[in-house]
């Protein structure tokens, strides 16, 4: 704490203000001077999980007490915002730290600062660590399709399977790098699904910055093997780089001859006849069907 008092202690620190912070991903060591400093200075810390929080602030020698703490998670995010924004009125200090990475990314945060901004009460960022830059730091995308590192961030897409489809047919064209997120019990599900981009390059980030952290690149089609290959390859959280489309010209399997034949035919004989008119994948055009029929 020495080091992050001399660091960051100079700097100003107003009250009545909401500083959201990030915390590490995994490796306690990633957490920033700045971050150790707030957060010991914090009157109130609102947090995604205060069970989780305590524990990372008594790992770095922070002391808060239980009423200190306040929990502000996807079911509640709403309704205690009215409770942080009562306190900065007071003139507190909140910070406001999800269980990992960055607030408001795929993690609560984002209505709690927009609340906090509608009355007009200040809020601070301090950066630090996120699943999504650490994956697209190392998966070397930055001059493919001719977008100069430009990325699009999806994060989780659909647990229902058709309209999981339906998202990864919309990214087959997509000239730009796409960051997914996926959780341990879901990943077999989505790695079947990306599978259909067949030689699409995919960076996989596993377990990033913990002691079994895994990162590959290998083509989509790839990726259930992959994970087949190692029963541990199925614990762990992922992130995930889908590279960007080369030589993009379509846009997308060809809708309005499926949606004809569908119409007469049985689903794989329409599918089959498609993919021969139209020279699509026939992968790609069975998952469209399938959502098509669904919906």
């Amino acid at each position: 704490m020495r080091a992050a008092l001399e660091a960051a202690g100079g700097q100003n620190y107003p009250p009545g203000a909401l500083y959201v912070v990030a915390t590490p991903i995994g490796n306690l060591a990633d957490i920033t001077l700045r971050a150790l400093h707030v957060l010991g200075l914090a009157d109130t810390i609102a947090c995604e999980d205060t069970r989780h929080t305590q524990a990372l602030l008594r790992a770095y020698g922070i002391d808060k007490s239980s009423a200190q703490l306040l929990a502000v998670h996807q079911h509640n995010e709403a309704e205690a915002a009215q409770t942080v924004i009562d306190r900065l009125r007071q003139g507190q200090r909140i910070v406001y730290a999800s269980d990992a990475g960055t607030p408001a990314i795929s993690d609560p945060g984002a209505r709690l600062v927009a609340a906090v901004r509608l009355v007009d009460l200040p809020v601070v960022p301090l950066p630090g660590a996120s699943s999504v830059t650490t994956i697209l730091s190392v998966a070397g995308v930055a001059d493919e399709g001719g977008q100069h590192g430009a990325f699009v961030f999806a994060g989780f897409l659909s647990s229902k399977s058709t309209e999981r489809a339906t998202a990864i047919e919309a990214l087959r064209v997509e000239p730009r790098a796409v960051v997914l997120l996926e959780a341990p019990h879901r990943i077999e599900a989505l790695a079947t699904a990306l599978a259909t981009l067949e030689a699409r390059p995919l960076t996989i980030g596993r377990e990033l910055t913990k002691q079994f952290e895994e990162i590959a690149t290998f083509s989509a089609a790839s990726f259930p093997g992959w994970l087949a290959a190692n029963p541990n390859r199925l614990r762990g959280e992922f992130a995930l780089v889908l590279h960007p489309a080369q030589n993009v010209v379509d846009t997308g399997p060809d809708t309005r001859v499926l949606k004809l034949l569908l119409a007469q035919l049985p689903l794989k004989t329409a599918v089959k006849l498609t993919a021969d008119i139209t020279g699509e994948s026939r992968n790609a055009l069975y998952q469209l069907a399938l959502a098509m029929k669904e919906a």
